[in-house]
């Protein structure tokens, strides 16, 4: 029992025992003992003569003591002894009825905040069981989200293994480029005392060496994509801008070529800034109108699609000519194999780590998609690789070292869905999300230098950074 209503027992016990005191000590007080009452609370006969007769004791509803007294015959001395004593007595009695209607009172004060106590403790009661509940459906939550943290570290335990194997490599290296610093240090105080040439191509060698170990640690599967960062809101639904992949560090020209067809117009920019303020460096009118927006700028050039056709185009910027065209054999084109969105892009041209690229699907691949790998100078097939995967389901594709990943839509809960790699020739599905911000991507190109994708999505220019898992291999290796 909870401490409010160990208060009320109390009560209610103190009157019940006040309450069979006055029907115990009362007549034995006046000296009638021998009275009785019966159930009925009716009096037997008893004569007023005999002095005072207490015939009834008892509670009402309320818990109150009522006591029932019939007073003797007058004719008594009022000033004897017993008459005194009686007079006390009733004084004593109802002093005692007023404490207890005191009582009374408090009794049902207080029974009136117990039973509201008793209304607040059964809400903190169910507070607290929610509370309990919560406190367990957040640490599953918790606990689940460490898990799959623990999940996505897992496949770094062989990169960190690698980097462990591949550290004598790297003190190899910095050992070797200290050795030639000191060389080519002596060379400047002793002219002719070292073969130059010698000299030249160990500089060579070990710059050879190096680009290799790079090429080593940019290359690497797709984990994760991130963002995407608006960079500017400008043109229609659909278009490209892109950057070289390939050029210098120093050079960070940007070009830009608004809607899918019936254009010929190519803006240049210097760099992000001035494409972001809208400074023109130069623009180029083209020979041909263009077909979709999978274009691409590799190496000083621009590889596109000719409109209403299959055929490749290669454009010098720097010379302003046709440097070469292929026809792309059995490629599908004008919106026979376009990507979900349309927009005559049935020739995808991409580039990545490795070269130049094409994605497109014929009618001997039963309109899937095909992967070839061009020669950037004459645009000639080097290999092809054919895929299960129907174009016109894809949303759009790119490709990182040599992989194709294909996302599955070009509208709301885009993520890349399906890849293949052409240096294994196997395929598997994925489940790579990213953020389709502005609900129609109509562009999505790789860039290798950045390492990010370049994505036109609803007429504004966004980028997507990547996470690649690299696999390190040694000289070593088999």
């Amino acid at each position: 029992m909870s401490p409010p209503l160990l208060k009320l027992g109390a009560v209610l016990s103190t009157m019940a025992m006040i309450s069979n005191w006055m029907s115990q000590t009362l007549p034995s007080l006046v000296g009638l003992n021998t009275t009785r009452i019966t159930t009925a609370d009716t009096l037997t006969q008893i004569s007023p003569k005999e002095g005072w007769q207490v015939y009834s004791s008892a509670q009402d509803p309320d818990g109150r003591c009522i006591c029932t007294v019939v007073a003797p015959e007058q004719n008594l001395c009022s000033r004897d002894a017993k008459s005194r004593q009686l007079r006390q007595l009733l004084e004593k009695v109802q002093n005692m009825s007023q404490s207890i209607e005191v009582l009374n009172l408090r009794t049902q004060r207080d029974f009136q905040y117990v039973l509201k106590m008793e209304t607040q403790m059964k809400g903190l009661k169910a507070k607290f069981r929610q509370i309990e509940d919560d406190r367990k459906t957040l640490m599953t939550k918790h606990f689940q989200e460490l898990k799959e943290k623990m999940d996505e570290l897992l496949p770094l335990i062989p990169v960190l293994e690698q980097y462990k194997t591949d550290a004598k490599l790297i003190i190899q290296f910095k050992e070797e480029i200290r050795n030639l610093s000191t060389v080519l240090t002596g060379i400047q105080e002793e002219i002719g005392a070292y073969d130059y040439e010698e000299l030249h191509q160990r500089v060579l060698s070990l710059e050879t060496r190096l680009r290799d170990c790079m090429k080593k640690l940019t290359c690497g599967k797709l984990m994760k994509i991130t963002g995407p960062i608006t960079v500017k809101i400008s043109g229609t639904r659909f278009g490209a801008w892109m950057t070289d992949p390939l050029a210098s560090e120093k050079n960070n020209r940007v070009w830009y070529m608004d809607s899918y067809t019936n254009n010929k117009i190519v803006r240049e920019y210097k760099s992000i800034a001035d494409f972001v303020s809208g400074a023109e460096s130069r623009t180029y009118n083209l020979p041909f109108k263009w077909a979709g927006t999978n274009h691409v700028v590799y190496n000083g050039s621009l590889y596109f699609n000719k409109y209403q056709s299959n055929i490749i185009i290669k454009y010098s910027f720097d010379t302003g000519r046709v440097l070469a065209q292929r026809s792309l054999e059995y490629a599908g084109f004008h919106n026979v194999y376009p990507y979900t969105w349309g927009g005559f892009s049935d020739i995808d041209l991409m580039a990545d780590e490795i070269g130049l690229w094409a994605v497109y699907a014929t009618n001997q691949n039963a309109g899937n998609i095909v992967i070839s790998q061009l020669n950037q100078d004459t645009l000639e097939v080097l290999k092809s690789w054919s895929t299960g995967y129907p174009k016109r389901s894809a949303g759009e594709s790119f490709m990182i070292c040599g992989t194709l990943y294909v996302t599955n839509s070009h509208l709301t809960g885009a993520k890349v869905y399906y890849s293949y790699s052409t240096k294994t020739s196997t395929y598997e599905y994925t489940d790579i999300p990213f953020h389709n911000q502005y609900f129609h991507i109509s562009m999505l190109d790789y860039n290798a230098r950045d390492r990010a994708l370049y994505a036109w999505n609803n007429g504004h220019q966004v980028l997507f950074n990547v996470t690649l898992f690299h696999v390190i291999k040694t000289e070593d290796d088999t």
